[in-house]
């Protein structure tokens, strides 16, 4: 297995998440991006949340990509290099792997380390002989793959997006996420990504507002860490998760609410809150097959097959990079 790390160290690293921390709270909508949620104890907790009854999305994603798996691999073809960014406890890519053609390489990316080399060492002993790659980071900064994950391979280079992940981006940031992917792979390079798709608002809230707690768990240890890492003193006993879903904006929004008028500090520097102000910590958008196609599109991405269970819950989208400047 070779592993990378994106060219920032660790410090700077530590330096960023202060740096957003207390931009974030700085705003008159206080806010602080997901992707800090993902420390190790994060981590797991994501992998709980993923098995909770209400949480409908990872058990509908990996029962359609079973059902489908086949017609994936056909249509991926043989000597696939296989990119997953955000890779996680790599479940899925697993599952996927196993059914293609002499696949020639996998890279993965994520910002955890522990996580990303335990699921790295794994699929090496699941596929003997298939060069793994780990690159440690941020991979919306990855702007262009380190080698030799940069070899060129027998087939297309693909990027596996699962999780509907691209939710998590609003849909300008989730454009420049796509038009980035199709940097990665090429012209005729392809994209296989997972969706989820609008729905009623009791089912979508549940599935955040699980009643072990797990998800507020998930979402107040990132105070917890601003705690750990970043000298903070928030009391986490005085805010509360809400989630709920913003139709106007088709998505799911995650708070954490101060239960009362309070300062708390980080690094030092003082933030007021008032009673009921809340700290915005992740989106989740929804889409419908129609509407996330198009926003594809705008990034040059062309659809080659969608698939969806029976509920039409959740969707799985085949697309090819076409860069504009080649389209005939």
């Amino acid at each position: 297995m070779k592993d990378f790390t994106l060219s920032q160290p660790t410090e700077c690293y530590d330096s960023e998440f202060l740096q957003d921390t207390l931009q974030g709270l700085s705003h008159s909508q206080k806010c602080l991006p997901s992707k800090y949620f993902y420390d190790a104890y994060g981590s797991q907790l994501f992998t709980d949340i993923c098995t909770l009854k209400e949480y409908y999305v990872t058990r509908t994603e990996t029962a359609l990509l079973e059902r489908v798996k086949g017609d994936i691999a056909r249509l991926l073809g043989p000597h696939v290099h296989v990119i997953e960014p955000g890779a996680g406890a790599c479940d899925k890519v697993q599952v996927l792997m196993a059914h293609l053609s002499a696949p020639q390489q996998l890279t993965l990316t994520d910002i955890s380390a522990e996580i990303l080399q335990a699921a790295g060492k794994r699929l090496e002993q699941c596929f003997p002989g298939l060069p793994v790659n780990t690159v440690v980071g941020d991979f919306t900064r990855l702007h262009a793959l380190p080698s030799p994950a940069l070899a060129p391979t027998r087939g297309r280079q693909v990027v596996y997006f699962p999780g509907s992940t691209i939710g998590n981006f609003s849909p300008i940031e989730a454009g420049r996420l796509l038009s980035m992917f199709g940097s990665w792979v090429g012209e005729k390079g392809l994209l296989l990504i997972g969706v989820d798709q609008i729905k009623s608002t009791p089912l979508l809230e549940r599935a955040y507002n699980d009643d072990q707690g797990v998800t507020a768990a998930f979402n107040l240890n990132l105070l917890s860490r601003i705690n750990r890492e970043l000298e903070g003193t928030f009391d986490l006993g005085q805010f509360r998760h809400h989630a709920f879903f913003n139709e106007e904006q088709s998505r799911i929004e995650m708070h954490l609410i101060s239960t009362r008028a309070q300062t708390v500090q980080v690094a030092g520097q003082p933030f007021a809150f008032t009673q009921g102000e809340s700290i915005h910590t992740e989106n989740s958008y929804k889409y419908t097959p129609e509407g996330f196609i198009q926003m594809a599109r705008a990034a040059d991405w062309y659809p080659i097959k969608h698939w969806h269970d029976a509920a039409r819950w959740f969707g799985l989208h085949l697309m090819e990079y076409r860069p504009s400047s080649t389209v005939r």
